[in-house]
């Protein structure tokens, strides 16, 4: 709504400014209240509101974003693969205890993943905004789930985190704050999991600070994982996602359990941790330091190369089962 509509609705009842300054000035000598000012003042007044009324959101993050397939955080294909995780001791220990073979128990077929797994896994994400049907701000943002990961909700609404004793969720609460054009999301009461499916751990009182860029058709996506229990540093994971033409799906297909060769009741599979037998094979196959393989902090930094022996082997070219990772758009 423009000033003269406006200036031409007040001229229109009042007459014009003079006219109406005039008759002002005759009602305040007679002592009369008068309930508006000068027709001139209405747009400039207007004007000032419009320029104070804040912005709902400075960057649109909705939309359909494939995995770009450029990068690899899932770091399952070695069993024991910390590579990249400042892991302390406890962590470390508890993860060289993890068996894979955890998965055959029917009752840990769908338990999930934490939060922060759509930045690691291979899929896509959905995101979408509610709106407040009145004032028409933003309640919260939301990146849809899969079978293996529970919705992620962003409230923008300012309320409050819940008690420490609240229920803890694969979800996770999370609250957001614009800085800038930078969505910045703060996520606490996960459940208990793990950083990679490899198992190395993450406890119930760790935190989640997400960070959404969005350049043109590229969303960025930064998260910093912090744990006071597992984690001697906190854990950095970036991922890159391209907008998409096609809509992809707000959840996943549902997980199902099955039978996989273990009755319910029987015991945990798990490694002594000094009897890991994979400890080692990171250095065999490829040459990786054994330190590097078991996540030791310093082992995240470049003066660690220094120390590094030389003669780490490349892994071997591909000779099955290789194929090309597909365009995002055919994702």
């Amino acid at each position: 709504m423009g000033p003269e509509p406006v200036h031409g609705r007040v001229v229109e009842r009042f007459g014009p400014a003079s006219a109406f300054a005039r008759r002002a000035s005759a009602d305040k000598k007679a002592g009369c209240y008068v309930p508006f000012g000068p027709a001139k003042a209405g747009p400039y007044v207007l004007m000032a509101l419009l320029i104070a009324s804040p912005a709902f959101a400075q960057v649109d993050l909705s939309g359909s974003w494939g995995a770009t397939g450029a990068e690899d955080l899932a770091g399952d294909s070695v069993p024991v693969d910390y590579t990249g995780i400042p892991l302390n001791a406890e962590g470390r220990i508890r993860a060289l205890s993890y068996n894979e073979s955890q998965y055959s128990m029917i009752e840990r077929q769908c338990q999930g993943l934490p939060a922060f797994y759509f930045v690691q896994g291979p899929f896509g994400i959905k995101i979408w905004s509610d709106t407040e049907p009145v004032k028409g701000t933003t309640v919260s943002y939301t990146v849809g789930a899969w079978e293996n990961r529970a919705p992620y909700v962003i409230w923008m609404d300012g309320r409050a985190h819940p008690s420490q004793y609240a229920e803890h969720t694969r979800g996770g609460f999370t609250t957001g704050r614009w800085d800038g054009n930078t969505l910045v999301a703060y996520t606490t009461h996960m459940k208990a999991g793990f950083i990679r499916k490899v198992g190395p751990p993450i406890s119930d009182e760790a935190t989640m600070t997400t960070r959404f860029y969005r350049h043109g058709d590229v969303l960025t996506v930064l998260a910093i994982v912090e744990d006071p229990i597992y984690l001697a540093e906190p854990q950095i994971m970036t991922r890159s996602f391209q907008l998409q033409t096609a809509d992809l799906s707000p959840v996943g297909p549902p997980c199902v359990s099955a039978y996989q060769g273990r009755m319910p009741g029987e015991s945990v599979p798990h490694f002594i941790p000094e009897q890991n037998p994979f400890v080692d094979e990171m250095t065999t196959r490829y040459g990786v330091p054994r330190d590097a393989a078991l996540g030791m902090p310093e082992t995240l930094y470049p003066e660690y190369r220094k120390k590094m022996k030389p003669g780490a082997a490349r892994p071997a070219a591909c000779t099955i089962n290789c194929v090309a990772a597909p365009p995002p758009a055919q994702r």
